[in-house]
């Protein structure tokens, strides 16, 4: 059995026992996850895709520990310029075990009720009082002294 989760906008394809290098998590090393967030899940011949996430399913995994990755090197330089720039950089992650996935069964919608027959008598509409007083005052004559 295996899933793709969706772990901080990164896909990974998980299985129970794996261990992955995912974005830094903000929880304390041996603390447990759940990412609920799954794509697709796949149970042996069973495969469950999601629109866009599988109702009900979930990866719980154990943070095992946070770390930084290795140093990327990063240098620009234009010739003839005088002009270089040599930086580093260390991306922080997480390093998780999963526990196991889960398969819930997706909620089913709650029955609509039936619709009620029409009634037969319909009220006859009405002016809005309001209306009536615009007009009254556009009809009245000025008055000069």
């Amino acid at each position: 059995m295996y899933a793709i989760a969706d772990i901080k906008g990164f896909q990974f394809k998980v299985e129970k026992g794996d261990t992955l290098q995912v974005p830094k998590q903000d929880v304390e090393a041996g603390k447990k996850i759940k990412i609920p967030e799954v794509l697709l899940v796949s149970d042996n011949d069973k495969v469950t895709v999601g629109t866009p996430f599988v109702e009900g399913a979930v990866v719980e995994a154990t943070v095992k520990s946070h770390d930084k990755d290795k140093k990327v090197i990063v240098f620009k330089k234009k010739r003839r310029k005088d002009y270089s720039v040599k930086k580093g950089h260390r991306q922080e992650f997480s390093e998780i075990v999963i526990d196991k996935i889960t398969i819930g069964k997706p909620k089913k919608a709650a029955a609509k009720p039936k619709a009620e027959a029409p009634k037969t008598e319909t009220p006859k509409a009405e002016k809005p009082k309001a209306a009536k007083a615009k007009t009254e005052k556009a009809v009245k004559p000025k008055t000069e002294k």
